[in-house]
């Protein structure tokens, strides 16, 4: 276990990411998605992470009726879900109604709102973290609504951690700096593929002691096979030639070692101090086992050392021991 923020919580190698049992890109039925949070109770999962844009809300629901009270959970402010008009289907990835809305909040109300709709969905009287969600367009409303939002909330003990989450590292190495958070999510910007956050934001969350949840560690689907298809996706667009020519550099690397991808791709954001734990999504109960078993063998060093050598991997990027 290792610590995750400053407030005292800990987690495992490996979180549970609930944007699939949203319904995202296909509907996950009420046979199926059950068993995703129960085979990650059973691998010794204790973090789940969840939002309101994952399904409208779906998710956290889902979520609330599966969890024993002890599990941390996250959930992120930033979307605020209100009305909608039903008569059509989410046009953000998730097979879901529009019942629901996104309305994009990021000021002090906005927390607040969006904080007690989600404690409704989930089921609970407190939630361990909040993260401003994708504040790309909103920094200044940001920092000036949200993150003291945050910073009253966990004085007062409604919830241990704050941070935000984002598919950059640039905008949370700003956060880092100019506010008091403690953990960050990172989405798909420290990975085998690419090490940028080595950058500006990972030494700055270590010289403040800042943790970091790892997520997109597959950046979106490039790393997630042994091999990956022609037509897989990279920053949720097709992947460039070029990209797919690196990736498949990697995995003859990795295959000269007797491993994978997936396996390389899991535990390499774990060996950096920052980062606490990496959070893979998973509908069903397959991927769950899929997930854990990812941690179960390690990278031979001499796979390391050659993507080093071959320019596949930064230098100064640390490796599992």
């Amino acid at each position: 276990m290792r610590p995750l923020g400053r407030g005292g919580l800990e987690v495992g190698p490996l979180a549970f990411g609930s944007a699939p049992i949203g319904n995202l890109g296909r509907v996950v039925p009420d046979d199926e998605w059950p068993g995703a949070p129960a085979a990650a109770l059973e691998h010794g999962v204790r973090y789940f992470d969840t939002a309101p844009h994952y399904g409208l809300g779906l998710a956290e629901q889902r979520l609330g009726a599966s969890l024993p009270r002890d599990c941390v959970i996250s959930t992120k402010v930033g979307r605020v879900l209100v009305p909608g008009p039903g008569d059509g289907m989410d046009d953000e990835g998730y097979v879901v109604p529009t019942t629901r809305v996104r309305v994009r909040d990021y000021s002090r109300d906005g927390v607040l709102r969006s904080l007690e709709a989600s404690l409704e969905r989930l089921g609970r009287d407190r939630v361990d973290i909040l993260f401003v969600h994708d504040p790309d367009e909103h920094h200044r409303e940001a920092l000036e609504g949200a993150f003291p939002a945050l910073e009253e909330l966990r004085s007062q003990g409604v919830i241990s951690s704050y941070g935000a989450g984002m598919n950059q590292s640039e905008m949370l190495a700003d956060f880092v700096r100019e506010t008091d958070l403690d953990v960050l999510m990172l989405a798909g910007r420290y990975t085998l593929l690419e090490q940028g956050a080595l950058d500006d934001l990972l030494p700055e969350c270590e010289r403040r002691g800042v943790s970091v949840v790892a997520a997109g560690v597959f950046n979106s689907g490039l790393l997630a096979r042994a091999r990956p298809r022609e037509d897989v996706t990279y920053n949720y667009e097709p992947a460039p030639p070029e990209i797919l020519a690196r990736v498949h550099r990697i995995a003859d690397v990795l295959e000269r070692h007797g491993t994978t991808l997936p396996v390389a791709a899991a535990q390499f954001a774990l060996a950096h101090p920052a980062v606490a734990t990496v959070c893979l999504g998973a509908r069903n109960r397959a991927q769950v086992e899929r997930n854990a078993a990812l941690f179960d063998t390690p990278v031979p060093a001499a796979a390391w050392e050659e993507l080093v050598a071959e320019g596949l991997l930064r230098e100064t990027a640390p490796v599992p021991a």
